[in-house]
């Protein structure tokens, strides 16, 4: 009912033993980076001359992080671990406790060695990771407290939270959470799964969450990803190597949505980093129209159920002019957490008060009604001149008035023109909602 799996199938270790942080032949430490296929795909190199995600802090609710691995080390704050209590940044050498250190290196690792050219890098290799782990449902743990989780990310600093992890059953209180973090401008982003449904769970389907698919290197959906109409996006999620908290085995290769999630946060953590007056609507924005689709898939109707508005290609998404559009973006925002403007209402119930001159004038309610009398008999004394002037032949109408130049009737219209709604706004590039302009994943 909450926690049931990560979502990352390990197809087997890149590198371990001897080969082990730069112990190995120069060669084969440039085979961990060079397995790296997203970061050629996304020009990596020319992504970070726009921005690393410097002064970012993406949070990983997941296992605990291994803080000490050399290509996370100075990128993990002690975070917080919601099974003991204790920090999250020392996860164990158990190889069944990888799946947390995997989804921050590819977040932000910043590799290790001369130049940092050895080892795995992350897409924001400049971000800094907030590890909050969770329990695993079982064992007697009926729910894992993802509210608790989110909230605790929210108030610590976060700009984005990934959440790369199964939630089947959403309670009130995680709910009540995602909406907090809807309000404090905090994007949260999650994977669609690995069972290949054509549904999504509680948590991806929720609300302010951006859902995630995962593709292949030609940009081709994955088998395995689940899909659905509330699906936003898609990244690379196959065959993707990644970190371990092993100190024997410190690479591995998986694939799963997982690795899809933790490639948008990184993502958002660029924008989010170049671009810090945007709200997390606004980012999502820039990622869904400069999103891609590989050419067999030109021509789908957008948001589709497995692409979402296609892979992100975040040079794309750093470069190109783009209008910041409405707060939201595309995003639907989740009904309001009352906890979160609390302080907020009680300032805004003041400057009603003071708006409406009621409680901040001074003005004592017997003088207002002095006062509401005193326009009455003026009223009155206007009216009966105008009837007298009728009666006397003198009331032509004014130059300008009803009927003339500037009246209801004249060039102006009726009154003050309406303003419309300010729906989100979709930019000419295509038929549909966002749609982003059909190219080969490979490159940008």
């Amino acid at each position: 009912m909450s926690f049931t799996r990560t979502l990352r199938a390990v197809g087997g270790a890149v590198v371990a033993g001897a080969l082990l942080f730069g112990a190995a032949p120069a060669a084969s430490a440039d085979q961990i980076r060079g397995s790296q296929w997203p970061l050629s795909n996304f020009e990596a190199e020319n992504v970070w001359k726009e921005a690393t995600g410097k002064g970012v802090t993406v949070a990983v609710i997941d296992q605990p992080v291994n803080g000490s691995h050399p290509d996370l080390q100075g990128n993990v704050l002690p975070g917080k671990s919601f099974v003991d209590g204790g920090r999250a940044d020392h996860a164990d050498a158990s190889t069944t406790n990888d799946h947390g250190t995997a989804m921050a290196a590819l977040i932000a690792a910043h590799g290790h060695g001369p130049g940092n050219s050895d080892g795995v890098k992350g897409l924001a290799p400049d971000a800094k990771i907030l590890p909050v782990a969770m329990p695993e449902v079982g064992d007697g743990v009926e729910h894992a407290g993802l509210g608790g989780a989110i909230r605790y990310a929210v108030d610590h600093g976060a700009n984005v939270i990934n959440i790369s992890m199964v939630v089947d059953f959403l309670t009130d209180s995680d709910k009540r959470a995602l909406a907090y973090a809807a309000q404090k401008n905090v994007l949260v982003v999650v994977g669609s799964g690995n069972d290949g449904k054509s549904e999504l769970g509680s948590l991806a389907a929720a609300p302010g969450v951006v859902a995630v698919g995962a593709v292949d290197k030609a940009g081709q959906v994955w088998e395995k990803s689940n899909s659905g109409s509330q699906l936003m996006l898609t990244a690379p999620g196959v065959s993707i190597t990644s970190a371990t908290s092993s100190n024997e085995e410190p690479y591995e290769r998986g694939s799963g949505t997982s690795d899809s999630t933790a490639y948008v946060s990184a993502a958002a953590a660029l924008l989010r980093s170049k671009f810090p007056d945007l709200t997390a609507g606004q980012i999502v924005n820039r990622l869904v129209k400069t999103a891609g689709l590989p050419p067999s898939k030109a021509g789908l109707t957008l948001p589709d159920p497995h692409y979402g508005y296609g892979f992100i290609r975040p040079l794309r998404a750093l470069t190109q002019d783009i209008p910041a559009g409405s707060k939201n973006g595309p995003l639907k925002m989740p009904q309001a957490d009352p906890s979160a403007t609390a302080s907020g209402a009680s300032s805004a119930g003041a400057s009603g008060d003071q708006a409406s001159g009621q409680k901040s004038s001074g003005i004592k309610p017997m003088l207002l009604v002095g006062v509401g009398v005193g326009v009455l008999v003026v009223i009155g004394i206007i009216v009966l001149v105008v009837v007298r002037q009728k009666k006397n032949g003198r009331n032509g109408p004014p130059p300008g008035g009803f009927g003339g130049p500037g009246g209801p009737g004249g060039p102006a219209g009726p009154g003050f023109p309406q303003q419309p709604a300010n729906p989100y706004q979709q930019q000419p590039n295509g038929p549909g909602a966002f749609p982003p302009p059909p190219n080969q994943y490979p490159g940008q």
